[in-house]
């Protein structure tokens, strides 16, 4: 399902299945050609998430029909430094080949550092990564546009196969909504589980309350959207908190956990939170 904001001429499709290097056959080839078709854009960015297999999508992109439609440019790895302190994400191969596939590696948060942490990102990258990959440390993200440009010197050679285990169900985003006005969709991989709720606008949960469960969910990372009596609100939770910042505007309640494990209790605490239905 693809999203297109006029006045910035931004198209955003979403690619349907499960981790990228399932979706990197055909699903990713169909999503991409018509954004290609319908966007004609002048930069193309592919973000497979934190357990996305570069490399497959990159062998999908080096197939003569996407040489000659695409000059493939620097690949970029968010980092946070201070995972190094955790073998879940040492020892975890996604992880290490995210490294090995940069060009820059950006060591992101940098403000949360302690001291040392900047220097083991560097000394870690010279070990996974390639001779000549640059590091650079950003704060909340912010990257010079300089550090995306460049042909990459990454060169994978084209798939002779893919491994299909995505389903073909469809994004949890498209399937309609029932009349109780709540959809469910899960899946898991990596060592990990994914779980989201869609809530039908005219469901109002208590701000007050969704703040305390938020801010209680063991998760690696949550994000979510919620119309509230106070407005409507976007939470973000890593380990280093909840945050919340205020929205103009929602089509619609979501909300998406991903964790090694999630409490099943989670769906009964999120129908608790609700106050009002319009």
């Amino acid at each position: 399902k693809g999203q297109h904001n006029e006045d910035k001429q931004v198209f955003i499709r979403e690619v349907p299945g499960g981790c990228m290097c399932c979706v990197a056959g055909l699903p990713m080839q169909i999503a991409l050609n018509q954004l290609l078709s319908e966007a004609k854009p002048d930069r193309l960015l592919i973000e497979p998430t934190g357990l996305g297999h570069p490399k497959e999508v990159l062998q999908v992109l080096s197939t003569e029909y996407y040489r000659q439609v695409l000059s493939l440019q620097k690949n970029i790895t968010l980092v946070d430094a201070r995972k190094l302190a955790d073998v879940r994400y040492t020892e975890h191969d996604t992880f290490n080949q995210q490294i090995a596939i940069a060009d820059t590696v950006v060591g992101n948060k940098l403000d949360l550092y302690q001291t040392g942490d900047a220097q083991k990102l560097e000394a870690y990258v010279a070990e996974v990564g390639r001779p000549n990959t640059k590091v650079v440390f950003a704060k909340h993200g912010v990257i010079p546009f300089t550090e995306f440009e460049g042909e990459t010197t990454i060169h994978e050679h084209p798939p002779h196969h893919h491994h299909h285990h995505a389903s073909d169900k469809p994004l949890a985003s498209e399937i309609p909504m029932p009349k109780e006005g709540v959809v469910k969709a899960m899946n898991e991989g990596e060592g990990f589980q994914s779980i989201g709720w869609r809530f039908s606008p005219q469901k109002v949960f208590d701000r007050e309350r969704l703040v305390r469960l938020l801010v209680g969910i063991r998760a690696e990372r949550m994000k979510a959207v919620f119309i509230t009596q106070d407005g409507i609100f976007g939470y973000n939770l890593t380990e280093d908190g909840l945050s919340e910042s205020e929205l103009d505007e929602c089509m619609e309640t979501r909300i998406e956990i991903i964790a090694s494990s999630v409490d099943d209790n989670i769906e009964k605490q999120l129908l608790q939170c609700i106050i009002a239905q319009h």
